[in-house]
């Protein structure tokens, strides 16, 4: 049972959509600390004059500090959402595959969720059916009962607790994370690599960590094929 553990993201790069490919249980890591300067609430395009971040606007000024991620309110005192469908409709208006996922993406921009997590995790799940991962089931870290501890200790007892046998983490981990638990609890430990071919994108030169959409948009239904390895495809998909 291979198991990933991230923090949800609001429309993640292709890295994060390759982990959840490699995953049989994805966990959305979302009872943890909100980080103000993370990627939790905002991402960035790539338009016509570079770069550009969208940022979900969330109440600050103390009231996060400390809070876990779940418990993040959006702000819908500015009309975010309405600003960022149209800044993606006008950076991708002309992107190959833009009309057809439009049906699916628009209605996301029309909700009001209350809460940051619950918008970024039902798009994030959305995007990668999109892109055609089927076969993961997907958890929140937050509805798992009896799991305490820090760090390590709390990785652990959240893939004990989903079964998993097999860990696929980010590269940065390898820094603080402690291999001789992982061998202990009779979990094997796996670190990303990210690497990544160029795609076609319609504003050279090519920028290889913006937003998945941009693969998307661009490749459609190949998309997957700029993420995996070569044979790395599951057969039953």
């Amino acid at each position: 049972m291979n198991v990933v553990i991230l923090q949800p993201s609001y429309i993640p790069w292709r890295g994060y959509f390759h982990q959840i490919y490699k995953a049989d249980t994805f966990v959305f890591y979302d009872d943890v600390q909100y980080d103000k300067h993370g990627w939790r609430n905002r991402n960035q395009i790539k338009t016509s004059q570079g770069k550009q971040w969208l940022t979900i606007p969330v109440h600050s000024k103390g009231v996060t500090e400390g809070l876990p991620i779940h418990q993040v309110r959006v702000d819908w005192s500015k009309p975010w959402a309405a600003s960022h469908w149209k800044a993606i409709t006008y950076a991708y208006g002309r992107a190959p595959f833009f009309k057809q996922y439009v049906p699916l993406l628009e209605p996301f921009f029309e909700r009001r969720d209350e809460f940051l997590a619950d918008f970024t995790i039902d798009l994030t799940v959305a995007l990668a059916r999109a892109l055609g991962i089927t076969h993961t089931h997907f958890v929140r870290s937050s509805e798992l009962t009896g799991i305490t501890g820090q760090k390590t200790d709390r990785l652990i007892q959240i893939l004990q607790k989903v079964e998993a046998t097999h860990y696929v983490s980010g590269p940065s981990a390898r820094d603080y994370i402690e291999q001789e638990k992982f061998e202990a609890a009779g979990i094997t430990l796996e670190y990303m690599a990210y690497d990544y071919p160029e795609y076609p994108q319609l504003y050279p030169p090519f920028e290889p960590q913006v937003s998945a959409l941009d693969l998307l948009f661009m490749t459609g239904g190949r998309a997957l094929e700029y993420i995996l390895a070569p044979g790395e495809r599951r057969t039953s998909l």
